[in-house]
């Protein structure tokens, strides 16, 4: 199951962590959100133990959205180190998000 990222635990899961991690910012209220959904939720259990995968809620952790300049939902950011490495504005299939986390093992 995808992680849920808030302000408390960002740091430590996210720009922390020594795998590639795997962002997906959305709300509730986001059509092309809910398409991307099931894709990280597939994702986290495909590259478990291999990445992180997890959901930043815009909504509720505005300081994570704003700092990573996010103005369009769903944005996808892969970190790898702490950084950012690539990113998805909008939906993506399944195979693309893969490829970018492919790409950072």
């Amino acid at each position: 199951m995808a992680l849920e990222f808030t302000e408390a635990n960002f740091e430590e899961l996210v720009l922390n962590s020594d795998k590639p991690v795997l962002v997906d910012f959305w709300a509730e209220w986001c059509g092309p959100c809910r398409m991307v959904g099931p894709i990280v939720e597939e994702l986290s259990q495909e590259y478990d133990g291999k990445a992180v995968i997890g959901k930043v809620n815009v909504d509720q952790h505005g300081e994570i959205s704003m700092k990573y300049g996010i103005r369009n939902i769903p944005t996808l950011l892969v970190f790898k180190g702490g950084e950012v490495v690539d990113k998805q504005v909008g939906v993506a299939p399944k195979t693309a998000l893969a490829a970018k986390l492919d790409a950072q093992m």
